[in-house]
């Protein structure tokens, strides 16, 4: 299944996504102008590494927090392939506008980042030993898309679901597909447990972690909303303040 769109429409520019996908194709960009060799050392001494954060709680969660902030900023805006960059920047576009339209700009930035490092985290509590960096939008932008889950529930995703050569054309529900991609990444998660599963690679509770993260804070940076009592005409209004 590939989403194609979403049938609502945003009210607000979205210029935190847009500036979002700029800066992770720009990072990208940098590394594949890098040789293999630099590319891979770039991509080692600045990712988040979970064994390197286990080794930095020896002093302390304070200390290893702190350690760990730049190490996830940067794994947030690194790829490792075109593909990769592709598809987490489209579903960033598909369901970053009408979240960044509920929330506010800044906020959304926020809100987004905040996602990036609570999935650093879940994958490193069920990787604590791996000493493979992480890279990737995927945990920040499932943290989107759990936001969406909740707020858009009831919006269609167009998508495209190829049959042979012949392609068809439905709309989802909004919480039938965002709720299977959400089931289908626990299930994986879950059997990696026990041992490889296909797409190994993937880091699948970070995308659990960013996507819970997402729907149960996003409440909380949402516009608030005041209510407006016009006495001279009984009417009510309501504006929202950032």
């Amino acid at each position: 299944m590939i989403p194609l769109r979403d049938t609502i429409p945003s009210r607000e520019k979205p210029f935190m996504t847009w500036f979002l996908i700029a800066v992770n194709i720009l990072v990208f960009l940098y590394q594949v102008s890098l040789p293999p060799e630099a590319a891979s050392e770039f991509v080692l001494k600045y990712a988040f590494v979970p064994d390197s954060f286990s080794h930095a709680l020896s002093h302390g969660l304070i200390v290893a927090i702190v350690y760990s902030i730049f190490p996830i900023m940067c794994s947030m805006f690194m790829h490792g392939s075109w593909m990769h960059l592709i598809s987490n920047m489209w579903s960033l576009w598909l369901f970053g506008d009408n979240v960044e339209d509920r929330v506010g700009h800044f906020r959304f930035l926020i809100f987004y980042l905040l996602s990036g490092f609570f999935a650093a985290y879940t994958h490193w509590f069920f990787n604590a030993d791996s000493n493979v960096p992480i890279v990737g939008a995927s945990g920040a932008i499932s943290g989107v898309m759990g936001a969406y889950f909740l707020m858009f529930p009831l919006s269609r995703i167009v998508t495209l679901i190829p049959i042979g050569f012949i392609p068809l054309f439905i709309e989802i529900p909004a919480v039938f597909y965002l709720g299977l991609w959400f089931l289908s990444q626990v299930s994986s998660g879950i059997l990696e447990l026990f041992g490889p599963v296909f797409g190994s690679g993937i880091a699948w509770w970070a995308h659990i972690g960013g996507f819970v993260f997402g729907a149960l804070t996003v409440n909380f940076f949402k516009k608030k909303y005041r209510r407006y009592h016009n006495f001279f005409d009984d009417e009510i209004f309501y504006y929202r303040y950032y």
